[in-house]
């Protein structure tokens, strides 16, 4: 019992296969790296097809988009009156973005360089729409107020 639980935690996996007993080890980067051959987020995802490790760097790039979004997003109107409802919507609006956010930074712990430049694209994106002056519209704004939510802070 003791060999397997020792096994188990440094990532070898047993699989019968006709009766012989197949060890593979399962490599964990602890340095960046390139190639679409990474688990990302969950156990065996994206796998080694192409197809799937695109698809995982979209999932990524989405996700840092919108962090930024939600947190330059203004969806509670000024001068609202109803505070216990403000307040929940802005509760909930803080859990979506922490939450995403912690998504973001678990995928870039799979140490991908892929990964990485598809959360920085991501986020660079998402602030170039919602955050930055480009397509902000002229009407004067609520004085101090950029977002329903405060800043992120580490």
């Amino acid at each position: 019992m003791e060999n397997m639980n020792h096994d188990h935690m440094h990532g070898m996996n047993n699989q019968s296969s006709g009766g012989m007993m197949h060890r593979h080890r399962m490599m964990m980067h602890m340095t960046f790296f390139w190639g679409k051959n990474a688990e990302i987020l969950f156990s065996g995802w994206p796998g080694t097809r192409t197809g799937m490790y695109v698809l995982a760097l979209i999932v990524v790039f989405l996700l840092a988009f919108m962090v930024e979004w939600i947190s330059h997003s203004q969806l509670i109107k000024p001068g609202s009156t109803r505070h216990v409802a403000a307040g929940l919507v802005q509760t909930l609006l803080h859990a979506l973005r922490v939450g995403l956010a912690y998504l973001v930074m678990l995928a870039i712990m799979s140490f991908n360089g892929g990964v990485f430049l598809a959360a920085v694209a991501g986020h660079a994106l998402g602030f170039l729409l919602f955050g930055s002056r480009v397509f902000k519209k002229s009407s004067a704004p609520v004085p101090g107020k950029t977002s329903d939510l405060p800043p992120m802070s580490c």
